[in-house]
């Protein structure tokens, strides 16, 4: 998972939080109607969303872009020599309404869009970026940032002071602000037509998933093999459409992995997947190939004009691996064994197919199915059963469980506004009861919500007059669905991904920074840290004896059940990373390849994988058309950074490990440090701080079984 604060530092800010804070407007009786025009008296300033309406946003983000180009302009024509406060702070606050507007449209449209909010982000997607460039591209702002960056060491500033202003002066330069007047019209250009494009792209995503597709069953013969929670959610579903009666399978993934899993009918496990594997690739009106090959060339071009070789060299050039061989490199590491491990395993599952006297070999909508008969077989351990004591409940109170002896917090339910039913609001109490923050949490899934699990924010921890502006967060899943009297259960990695999404929440809560460019903000290939190392406490036995408890009876998960979970730890590890890291290295090819004018996508795809003897069994987790975390997430040529975080976060949790307790309360302090102060530094060094020491690559490939 999160700061469109600047409107300066591109999507990786958008992704990790649209910052918003309040802003008081004095206007006309007609403006005043609109909530974004005044001071929100909720509790703690938390959007009033039962007043908001989608007729509110496009004025309120226009009278925003306003008021920044506004604030902008005053700074740019200031007479008195640039300084530190009149300059860059001045900056670095500016944007207040701004911020809270997008703050809010931004979650919603990807929790709970609709056909108008996506009408008003091609709207206002346009003006955003214009504004954007406008800051960037100032000619007058940028020589005043330049003299105070030029100066800066005998400003007699602090250690924080000097990073935001070299930050900035990075920002503007990597944004363009050195080019010529013609290159910047240039940039102008690549710049509104990329964001049109991402959007685009992941608009016709959203229908592929949620409307284009769905497997309607009427026989209940065609149900063989499928577990009773997962028949009645699919009749569930079933009604929701309209189709009483029947059951319903669709492509999310808490309603296609069970079916992958368990549904003995080959036919029809192949139709659910197909229909996955092919969204946005059926040359339909939702189609995305002709969007991905403009994306590619305008990426190019754009890393070309600014100095880089190719796009992959542009984006990794601020993050932890600083170039594209450094990511091949780590990649490549984890490949062959990946592969040798999975072509293991496709021997073993074709024999359960030949002994069963199947006559067939073993395919990609297989793979789900032979490797649970795989997993029974060598471990005596039944998903469906591990199931039963992962209630969604239980997995949160094992979340509270853990950040509370963590780091002292408790999450107490309030009856607040949300933006829909299902989402529920926890205000975030410190141990000796004070406010640290709010945070939303958004389970299932709904036709108005992307597919996924992400981290967002209404508002970031941010600083005005000296005094903090705590967070508010939100964290949203798209979890299987309670079903009559059967809660929602959960399978192990959904309880990951919780814990996951929640680690991302705690970044967000804990950010604590005077400078809203450098508060929290942490490269790409660092940023995956703070959620991956919570999944770690999902699986310690100590840890799922107090939140692993069977729904009906409330018995905590058996000792040997736990057992057999950590015996199958790096079981299926040849697919999990393989399917990964597959999608990585597509991920970079896109976007080091040196003729960027691709023919064909899926031409361009099939060779990218058969470059790296990806088997047929296993396609990459993402194929190119439903790949939004790098064509409309805010991840591109960085789809590589979950693993290259996995290194820091097996790393770091050896730290806890090392000394016995997994809640050492040292250990906790200095990570959530960490966790406070990332910004303030580069991201090995804030590593070091914690850790004493670079991290090893050694416990991360122990976990995964590659070594």
């Amino acid at each position: 998972m999160k700061k469109m604060k600047k409107l300066l530092i591109g999507t990786f800010v958008l992704a990790l939080a649209f910052g918003a804070c309040q802003n008081q407007k004095k206007g006309s009786d007609t403006d005043m109607k609109n909530p974004f025009f005044k001071e929100w008296t909720t509790p703690h300033g938390v959007p009033p969303f039962d007043e908001i309406t989608e007729a509110h946003f496009v004025p309120a983000v226009k009278e925003g872009i306003e008021q920044q180009a506004a604030e902008v302009e005053a700074i740019a024509s200031n007479p008195a020599e640039p300084t530190f406060e009149n300059t860059i702070l001045a900056l670095d606050k500016s944007g207040e309404l701004l911020d809270k507007v997008t703050g809010t449209f931004y979650p919603l449209n990807s929790a709970n869009t609709s056909e108008d909010m996506q009408a008003i982000a091609r709207e206002i997607s346009p003006l955003l970026t214009q504004h954007r460039d406008n800051i960037s591209l100032n000619p007058e702002l940028f020589k005043k940032i330049k003299a105070v960056y030029q100066k800066r060491n005998d400003l007699n500033l602090d250690k924080e002071q000097l990073r935001v202003i070299e930050k900035y002066y990075d920002d503007f330069v990597r944004n363009g602000a050195n080019l010529s007047d013609e290159d910047q019209e240039t940039l102008r250009g690549l710049n509104e037509e990329l964001s049109k494009l991402s959007l685009h792209f992941g608009e016709n995503l959203l229908a592929e998933t949620n409307k284009n597709f769905k497997l309607v069953i009427d026989n209940e013969e065609d149900l063989a093999g499928l577990p009773d929670d997962v028949i009645a959610r699919a009749a569930d579903d079933a009604k929701a459409f309209g189709e009483d009666g029947k059951w319903v399978f669709t492509l999310a993934k808490p309603s296609m992995i069970p079916f992958l899993q368990y549904a003995e009918n080959r036919d029809l496990r192949e139709k659910l997947y197909r229909g996955y594997f092919m969204r946005g690739n059926n040359d339909d009106e939702f189609d995305n190939k002709e969007i991905i090959k403009q994306i590619v060339q305008l990426r190019d071009e754009k890393a070309e004009l600014l100095g880089f070789n190719n796009h992959a060299e542009y984006i990794i050039d601020v993050n932890m691996a600083k170039t594209p061989d450094a990511v091949y490199d780590f990649l490549m590491q984890l490949w062959n064994p990946a592969m040798e491990m999975a072509k293991k395993d496709v021997k073993e599952m074709q024999a359960i197919i030949d002994s069963e006297g199947g006559d067939f070999e073993l395919a990609s909508w297989d793979w789900w199915y032979y490797i649970e008969k795989l997993r029974k077989q060598k471990f005596d351990l039944d998903e469906a059963e591990l199931k039963q004591y992962f209630s969604l409940e239980n997995a949160k109170n094992g979340i509270f469980y853990v950040v509370e002896n963590l780091y002292g917090l408790q999450f107490e339910k309030r009856d607040w506004p949300t933006y829909h039913e299902e989402a529920e609001v926890y205000e975030v109490l410190e141990a000796d009861g004070s406010h640290l923050g709010v945070l939303y949490m958004d389970f299932h899934p709904r036709n108005g919500k992307r597919v996924g699990a992400w981290s967002t924010g209404f508002r970031s921890a941010t600083y005005r007059d000296g005094v903090r502006i705590p967070r508010i967060g939100s964290i949203v899943m798209n979890f299987t669905r309670p079903s009559g009297d059967t809660p929602a259960l959960l399978s192990f990695d959904e309880v990951s991904t919780f814990f996951h999404e929640f680690g991302h929440a705690l970044h967000g809560l804990f950010s604590d920074g005077p400078y809203d460019r450098t508060s929290g903000t942490v490269p790409r290939d660092f940023v995956e840290l703070p959620s991956q190392i919570m999944e770690n406490w999902a699986a310690e036995p100590e840890v799922m004896k107090v939140y692993a408890k069977h729904y009906e009876t409330g018995e905590p998960i058996p000792d040997e059940l736990i057992e057999k979970l950590q015996l199958s730890g790096t079981f299926n590890q040849g697919f999990i990373t393989g399917e990964y890291v597959a999608a990585s290295l597509l991920d970079m090819d896109y976007h080091t390849t040196e003729n960027p004018v691709i023919d064909d996508v899926n031409t361009f795809e099939k060779a990218s994988m058969d470059r790296i003897g990806l088997i047929d069994e296993i396609l990459p987790r993402y194929r190119s058309t439903y790949f939004s975390h790098i064509f409309s997430g805010g991840y591109s040529a960085g789809y590589y950074v979950y693993y290259w975080a996995g290194v820091l976060d097996t790393d770091a949790y050896a730290a806890f490990k090392e000394t016995g307790d997994v809640f050492n309360p040292e250990v906790a302090a200095k990570f959530r440090t960490l966790l406070e102060k990332c910004g303030a530094d580069e991201g090995m060094e804030v590593y070091k701080n914690f850790r004493g020491k670079e991290p090893s690559i050694d416990p991360f490939l122990e976990k995964k079984g590659l070594k």
